[in-house]
């Protein structure tokens, strides 16, 4: 024992990346299993399949490395190349309920797959936050290990000091006639244990390996860091499985682009992705919307409607701002991902199959929740499947300025579809060199400010346009609230002077009616950054919302600010389009 830990910190103290440190860690523990397993009374019965190391701190992973029986008899003790976990052999090593073990009760964990049994190797030093019975291990996770080949599995927590775990380690084995049987994990657990003690500071504290191929950028999304290549190798995983993936991370940091990339990437990708924003939905109504209902269901469904379930038939449906679920809404979400049935709101027939992926988002602590009464504990467990946290755009720096200039591009080819944005070097600096408290979606509207500025000084007409420092300046400056006029005043100043450019552009007059339509797009921006509800709340029309004719209102107004973009032959802006619940035009 002491010449095995020996070893594996000699070669840990050479490792200089997480996957190096990973691989050797794997092969110490897979030998040490696979010489007691020999001196064992299933000496020649059984094998060591795979092992894998995942590392979760607060909860979300951030890495995920397997490593294969193949895989150990084909590289060389000093070989660095270590195969990500990137494709479907390399599935989840073990089930959500492992690691909620592995965290109540501190210590490992060994499973019995046939059986369906989890026992820890002592009890428990912490207190529970409720009991976790000897079988708790799920049916659906029994039926993937065993498509494997697993028929028992010792998870390790990676603990720190203090006692916080950052991730674990599990090691899968193939032995039918060890079902039912003590098999060799807990007569080995301490040393197992030991050695990952000594490892867990490597695993955690070395960076991810450097260097490899670019991270791959697609139209859903165009822009990957980085500084965020490791999240994006176990993204890809996570996009093959069918089990629940859970995106945490803060307002406007993309996590509504990562579950459709996510889509994109999974076997469901030829059927619908469907995405539903609760904080658009009245709490109220958030049952219809995730079921659907019939005619005369309820107050005001004047025709039948499909929920989200049906609309994501055979795809992926995407719960955004999964903490404001009401706590109905929860126990019926509950129930479809436990059945994976549910029935339509007013419909006395039979239940319907929900035949869907989820991925949900959030930017609340759900832990906190769970604590304050507000999330259901028993839900937060089934969506805590797959968690993974979207860091904020401050920390994904080396991916603004490529951001900004997808952005800008984007904004012109709105106008002209055939020209050319460019940006300058210094006004890309001073983007890099800020802070972005509201992450991709505060960039966005910098951007659309800037190139505002931008269209007023160079003509709104040039096909060709170049974003000055200048102009960063001054939308940052309305940002920050940093000129001596209002912002407000200016931005409609500039509104004013493009109406004017545009009238005196055309052979026709402008109606000046149409300077009406600002009205719709005020309200459309309003709802994309507040919700429906609040948007009216927010500009002084909340009794529309309580007579419940905002809906119809907002409809009115955007229509009219869609008739300005027919006018002057322009694309309707995505935010109009979302607002007035159409089709992009």
């Amino acid at each position: 024992m002491t010449e095995e830990l020996s070893s594996l910190a000699a070669a840990l103290h050479t490792a200089k990346h997480f996957e190096q440190a990973a691989l050797t860690t794997s092969r110490a523990l897979l030998r040490m299993a696979e010489q007691e397993l020999e001196s064992s009374p299933f000496a020649g019965k059984g094998g060591l399949l795979r092992g894998g190391v995942h590392l979760r701190p607060a909860d979300a992973y951030s890495r995920l490395v397997a490593l294969e029986r193949e895989t150990r008899e084909t590289l060389s003790p000093g070989e660095e190349a270590l195969p990500l976990a990137d494709g479907p052999q390399a599935a989840l090593l073990a089930s959500a309920s492992a690691w909620r073990a592995v965290v109540e009760y501190g210590c490992a964990i060994s499973i019995d797959v046939g059986l369906g049994t989890m026992r820890p190797h002592q009890e428990s030093a912490r207190p529970l936050s409720s009991p976790l019975p000897a079988a708790a291990f799920p049916l659906e996770s029994q039926r993937r290990l065993l498509s494997r080949e697993a028929t028992h599995v010792c998870v390790l927590p990676l603990r720190m000091p203090g006692g916080r775990i950052d991730g674990m380690i599990a090691l899968e084995a193939s032995c039918m006639a060890a079902l039912g049987q003590e098999f060799i994990w807990r007569g080995m657990g301490s040393r197992l244990q030991l050695a990952v003690d000594l490892a867990a500071p490597f695993l955690t504290g070395l960076p991810p390996r450097p260097g490899g191929l670019p991270p791959e950028t697609d139209e859903y999304l165009p822009v990957v860091g980085t500084s965020m290549a490791s999240l994006m190798a176990v993204l890809r995983v996570f996009a093959q499985q069918e089990e629940t993936l859970l995106i945490s991370g803060p307002t406007g940091a993309g996590k509504s682009r990562l579950a459709r990339w996510c889509h994109e990437r999974s076997p469901r990708r030829q059927c619908r992705f469907e995405s539903l924003d609760l904080m658009t939905i009245p709490e109220d109504l958030q049952m219809a919307e995730l079921f659907g209902w019939r005619k005369g269901a309820f107050t005001g469904a004047v025709r039948d409607n499909a929920g989200g379930l049906a609309r994501a038939e055979g795809g992926t449906l995407f719960i955004d701002e999964i903490d404001k679920l009401s706590l109905k809404a929860q126990a019926g979400l509950l129930h479809v991902l436990e059945e994976r049935t549910y029935r339509v709101l007013g419909d006395d027939g039979s239940e319907q199959r929900a035949n869907v992926r989820f991925i949900v988002g959030t930017n609340a602590n759900l832990p906190e929740s769970v604590r304050r009464g507000t999330f259901r504990e028993d839900l937060y467990y089934r969506i805590n499947v797959l968690p993974v946290r979207l860091p904020p755009l401050d920390a994904r720096r080396d991916e603004i300025g490529p951001w900004a200039r997808y952005m800008l591009a984007r904004h012109h080819r709105e106008k002209h579809p055939e020209g050319v944005a460019r940006m300058a070097p210094e006004a890309e600096r001073w983007l890099v060199q800020g802070s972005w408290p509201g992450n991709l979606r505060q960039l966005d509207n910098l951007i659309r400010r800037a190139y505002t500025l931008a269209m007023v000084e160079q003509g709104s007409a040039t096909p060709e346009l170049e974003l000055r420092e200048t102009h960063i300046r001054q939308a940052l400056a309305y940002e920050t609230g940093a000129v001596r006029d209002s912002p407000l005043v200016e931005a409609l100043s500039q509104a004013a002077r493009a109406f004017v450019l545009e009238a005196r552009r055309r052979e026709a007059p402008l109606d000046i009616e149409l300077a009406e339509s600002l009205r719709g797009f005020v309200l459309a921006e309003a709802v994309q950054q507040v919700g429906r509800e609040e948007a009216f709340r927010l500009v002084g029309r909340e009794s529309l919302v309580k007579s419940r004719n905002h809906q119809k209102a907002l409809k009115q107004e955007v229509k009219k600010a869609e008739a300005l973009c027919h006018e002057v032959g322009q694309l309707v802006p995505p935010t109009l389009v979302q607002a007035g619940g159409g089709e992009p035009s």
